[in-house]
C-alpha cells in the first residue's frame, strides 16, 4: 500500500517507508497497482482520484476538534501530529497553527516562498530576482536581491517567533527544512502528515476488525 498527501503543487508519497516527492503532473502520469490511501487539497484533480478503484480517500475518516472553519485536510493532519507546539507546513502556502494540550487554538496563512517571489515580480521585472537562501538576518542588506530576501524571511520568522514564544515549532513541507534553520526551537519532520495518514489507516483497520 502507498500513503499519499496531494497538494496544489506536489504529491508526497510514502512507499515502503520511504518518501518520494512528485509534481502533481508527474503523479497523475504514474500507474499504480497498489492501493493508494490519500488526502488531497487539490480540487481540480479530485474527480480523477475518485474514479480510480484502487485509490481511497482518508479525509472522511479523519476527525479534528476545532472552532476554525474551512480548515484544509493537510493542516488538520499536520496538527493531529502535534499535541503542544506550533505547526508550520511550508508549501505553496505557509500555514501556521497553534496546538495547546491537544486542542487547536487557531492559526493563520502566509504566502509560500514561491508566492512571495511572484508578488515581487508583479511589481517590477527588476524585482524578479528570487530569494538568496544564504541571507543573514543580522545584517542590513546592501543589494536588491538581499533586500527582498531579508524582507521575506525576516517577516516570516518574526510572526512565527511571536506565535511560538518558547514552544517547540514543528516544520513540514517543501520549504520546511530551510525555514526551520532560522529557529533554535525547531523540529523538521518531512513525514509529519504521512505519519498521520498511516495512523488513520491503522485505526480504521483495527475498528473494522481486520
Amino acid at each position: 500500500m502507498i500513503f499519499c498527501d496531494i497538494g496544489n503543487t506536489n504529491a508526497h508519497l510514502l512507499i515502503k517507508e520511504r518518501l518520494h516527492v512528485k509534481s502533481v503532473k508527474e503523479f497523475l502520469e504514474l500507474s499504480f497497482d497498489e492501493k493508494i490511501y490519500y488526502i488531497c487539497v487539490n480540487d481540480s484533480i479530485k474527480p480523477f482520484l475518485h474514479a480510480k478503484r484502487n485509490f481511497f480517500d482518508l479525509e472522511p475518516h479523519i476527525t479534528f476538534d476545532t472552532k476554525y472553519r474551512s480548515m484544509g485536510i493537510d493542516r488538520i493532519c499536520a496538527c493531529k501530529a502535534v499535541s503542544d507546539g506550533v505547526v508550520v507546513d511550508a508549501g505553496s502556502a505557509i500555514t501556521v497553527d497553534i496546538m495547546k494540550k491537544g486542542i487547536h487554538a487557531g492559526g493563520y496563512i502566509l504566502p509560500g516562498l514561491t508566492a512571495y517571489n511572484t508578488a515581487y515580480a508583479s511589481i517590477s521585472t527588476r524585482l524578479q530576482l528570487g530569494i538568496n537562501k544564504d541571507i543573514k538576518l543580522d545584517k542590513i542588506p546592501q543589494n536588491t536581491k538581499d533586500a527582498i530576501s531579508y524582507a521575506i524571511i525576516k517577516s516570516i520568522k518574526l510572526i512565527i517567533k511571536n506565535s511560538a514564544k518558547n514552544r517547540k515549532i514543528y516544520f513540514s513541507g517543501g520549504d520546511g527544512e530551510y525555514l526551520a534553520g532560522f529557529f533554535k526551537n525547531a523540529i523538521y519532520d518531512k513525514m509529519l502528515i504521512l505519519k498521520v495518514l498511516q495512523r488513520t489507516f491503522d485505526d480504521l483497520k483495527a475498528s473494522q476488525g481486520d
